[in-house]
Formats: C-alpha cells, structure tokens, sequence
C-alpha cells in the first residue's frame, strides 16, 4: 500500500486482537527486528544515499481499523499494521515493501500518488522486488500455479491497491497498470536485478 491507500490509525490498542495479531508493543519490537535484516539494510542505505535517510520513528507500529498489513506516507513514514501481523516474517514484508514505495518518492521528484500510473508503476515495482510474490508465499494464500505465478500475483495485488486509491476507479487502475508494466517492472533500483 502507499500514500493514497493508507491505513486509517485506530486509537492505540494494546492488546492482540481476536485474528491473532499482535500489539503495538509487540509489532514494534519486531520492526526494530525487521531493521537488522540484509534486505532493509540494504534499502535503508540506499534511501539515505538517494537523500532520504530516515529517523527513528520512521516506520512506526499501528492498530488499523482497515484490512491493510500497512502503508506509506511521505512525511509521515511506515505504519505496519500490528493487529494484523502474526510472524516476523510478515512484518519483514510490509517493512520491505513500503521502503520501496519510500524509495520510489524519494527519487522521483515528481511522484505523485493521486496520479494512478504513478501508484501502479510503485505497487508493481514493491510487488516484484520485495518477496511479496514469492511462490512459497503464494502457495500459503491458496495459489497454487507453477507458471507465471509471479506476474499474475504482482498484478493482482497491484489491482487491489490501486482500486484503494480514492483517485483510481477499478477501469483507471487497470489501465495505469498495464500502460507502465513493462518500465516499471524492469525498473529494479536499487537492485541490480530482482532480489
């Protein structure tokens, strides 16, 4: 998710709730985790070599009323969204995802997320690059085809970001998507080549 899709901030909560999330204190013990693996690091320095370092309140835990893992803001930072998560590994996933979105507003000066090609060319590019739609991952949501899995799951998630976006109808969104795919899906920075 990013900046037009954001997740709505509940009040604070501090218990897990019924779908087996966690609570904020929890979610934020494991985004200070999720800091020390290769692929943030990786992304964090190049965010601050790109210009955009972040401080220590950058990706923050939050209890959501949406039914969104998390989102990105520009001035705000991440929100993971605590109730939802479950393992370190979804919170890994979320944090990687929307430093990519962060990445992407960092060095694109024009950036704009009510611009629904701009949306889609970022969600394809967190879809691709961050593991979102690895086929293990896939496999876990019930999807189960062998060929052209990746491509098919980054679509489908794209779709149901950008359809968030209050500027992007359904039609629009798929538009927009399919009119930057192949840039923006070839577009790996910082990464030499898809992770």
């Amino acid at each position: 998710m990013a900046a037009a899709s954001d997740p709505k901030p509940a009040s604070a909560v501090t218990s897990s709730t019924l779908n087996g999330g966690k609570t904020v204190e929890e979610c934020q013990d494991m985004i200070r985790r999720s800091l020390r693996t290769p692929m943030v690091k990786f992304l964090k320095e190049h965010l601050e070599k790109a210009g955009c370092g972040f401080g220590e309140n950058f990706i923050k835990a939050v209890h959501c009323e949406n039914l969104v893992s998390g989102g990105y803001n520009r001035g705000d930072g991440i929100m993971v969204c605590s109730n939802y998560m479950r393992i370190q590994d979804e919170v890994n996933q979320v944090v990687i995802h929307e430093l990519i979105h962060a990445y992407d507003d960092c060095r694109a000066a024009n950036l704009d997320w009510a611009n629904c090609a701009h949306h889609a060319c970022s969600e394809i590019r967190a879809g691709h690059l961050s593991g979102d739609c690895h086929y293990k991952r896939e496999l876990l949501r019930g999807f189960m085809k062998i060929r052209g899995h990746e491509q098919e799951c980054v679509r489908r998630r794209v779709m149901k970001s950008v359809i968030n976006n209050p500027y992007c109808s359904e039609a629009a969104a798929k538009d927009a998507m399919e009119a930057v795919w192949d840039v923006c899906y070839n577009d790996t920075a910082p990464f030499d080549r898809a992770p």
